[in-house]
């Protein structure tokens, strides 16, 4: 499942949860997707942070 698969479900979950309730299967799942978003967030933000090349830090190594 794709990120934006992931997050339509976890919407769908939601607006489902504020209507109707959900099932404890879905809550289940919800919990999991819910899960499996963050995961993937915090990895992909890890990775931004790791790209992140400081300005000061290569003027410092030509002096």
């Amino acid at each position: 499942m794709d990120i934006d698969q992931l997050i339509a479900r976890i919407n769908e979950l939601s607006r489902k949860s504020k209507t109707s309730g959900l099932t404890n299967e879905e809550i289940a799942e919800r919990d999991e997707l819910r899960k499996r978003y963050l995961n993937n967030f915090k990895k992909n933000f890890k990775q931004q942070l790791d790209s992140i090349k400081y300005v000061e830090d290569e003027e410092d190594l030509k002096h």
